[in-house]
């Protein structure tokens, strides 16, 4: 009778309604490939060569947190997403620390696709200025307000179906901007740049800017898990999602590396002359990518604000003075702070590493007891349970010690 039940619950999830593994792997990497991938020149000139050992580890370990994750969810439907993760494991101060993790993450992110639309139309359009109310407004600062404007009426759908049927065109445009980035190699500047073996003093930045690279999928993870037909498929999922987002990552570094060594900016863009063909097409690319992206980047904020007010009836009107107020604070920020490199490595030291690194190996040793035996991933977890801190410190320092000099 047991296993006529077994096969019953199996025949029932083979046959629920879901996700294939490929619109999975699709999804998956539209997660993990984003804006971290124009940095990997730059990531690669702070390191050094030898900081591309520092990649393929970083991208094994996130892997692996993936994997935990996945495992905190074997045999707990009702676990949906990773804060649920975090309230079986540690209750609500658990699902409260995951959530602001996540959402200083997403706001963040926000914050680095304003400055990247604004640097990269300064570098499409230079020399620009704009007036209003008789102020003189720089090209950068004048392209983050007219994006802001621009971005504004998105923030305002609730129903972002099309924003999200567009935004899967970041995959597209990781394509398009390796190969833009060849054709000038080839066409114009060559691969003459040697480079470094190691660079130590620019080393935290390197891993900060690799981890922003990767960070971004776990807290989606669960949720894609979920919502497959066969969840136990998930795991070849990870591993086709890490190993093809670490190919491409790495190809754009040793590409932009090659091509401008120590020169390489915080955006490869940057680095590209203007004259050419394929460097508008990449700016281009670059640039549509973020303005679809940002509304659907900053709705689980705005989401998490709104549900604290569920008394009002009509939620319109609150709806867009929240929305319409966090695009306002993160274009603060991007017209104060804009530096896109030390911002996001920034953020992948202190809240990659926390949220995606070491909370899942806390969640996991939580939830199943049987992993506090002694043996090879007990080793592996406390590993990354006592260097995790360290980065986090020392990346984070160094980051903001960057941010404060340039300021």
């Amino acid at each position: 009778m047991e296993m006529e039940n077994q096969c019953e619950d199996h025949s029932s999830e083979q046959s629920r309604r879901g996700t294939t593994i490929f619109e999975t792997c699709f999804n998956g990497l539209n997660a993990l490939i984003g804006i971290g991938i124009l940095s990997m020149p730059y990531a690669l000139s702070q390191g050094g060569w030898l900081s591309l050992i520092l990649l393929l580890v970083q991208a094994m370990l996130f892997w692996y947190t993936g994997l935990l994750l996945h495992r905190c969810l074997d045999g707990r439907p009702l676990i949906k997403s990773y804060p649920d993760i975090a309230e079986e494991a540690f209750g609500y101060k658990g699902r409260a620390i995951v959530s602001t993790i996540i959402y200083l993450e997403l706001f963040l992110a926000g914050i680095a696709l304003i400055i990247l639309e604004g640097d990269n139309l300064e570098k499409l359009f230079p020399n620009m200025s704009f007036k209003a109310c008789g102020i003189k407004i720089s090209g950068k600062q004048g392209f983050v307000l007219l994006t802001a404007l621009v971005i504004l009426p998105t923030t305002w759908l609730r129903n972002l179906g099309l924003l999200a049927y567009v935004s899967v065109g970041g995959v597209l445009t990781s394509i398009i901007l390796i190969a833009c980035v060849v054709w000038v190699g080839f066409d114009a500047m060559g691969f003459h740049e040697r480079g470094q073996i190691v660079n130590w003093r620019g080393l935290t930045t390197s891993v900060g800017l690799y981890t922003f690279s990767y960070c971004g999928g776990h807290s989606l993870f669960p949720t894609l898990r979920s919502s497959m037909k066969d969840t136990r498929q998930f795991p070849k999922v990870l591993l086709f999602c890490f190993t093809v987002s670490t190919v491409t990552y790495g190809l754009l570094a040793i590409v932009g590396y090659m091509m401008f060594g120590e020169f390489s900016k915080s955006q490869v863009t940057l680095n590209l002359p203007t004259r050419e063909l394929s460097t508008k097409i990449a700016i281009c690319a670059t640039v549509i990518n973020p303005i679809t992206k940002y509304a659907i980047t900053i709705t689980p904020i705005a989401n998490a604000i709104e549900g604290q007010f569920p008394f009002y009836k009509n939620r319109r009107p609150i709806s867009i003075i929240i929305r319409t107020s966090i695009l306002i604070s993160t274009v603060i920020v991007a017209l104060f702070i804009p530096f896109f490199g030390y911002l996001m490595a920034f953020t992948g030291a202190l809240l990659g590493i926390s949220g995606s690194l070491m909370l899942p190996c806390l969640c996991y040793l939580k939830i199943n007891k049987a992993a506090q035996r002694f043996g090879f991933e007990l080793m592996i977890i406390i590993g990354i349970l006592l260097v995790g801190p360290f980065i986090v410190v020392v990346g984070s320092y160094n980051s903001v010690r960057q941010i404060v000099t340039h300021l």
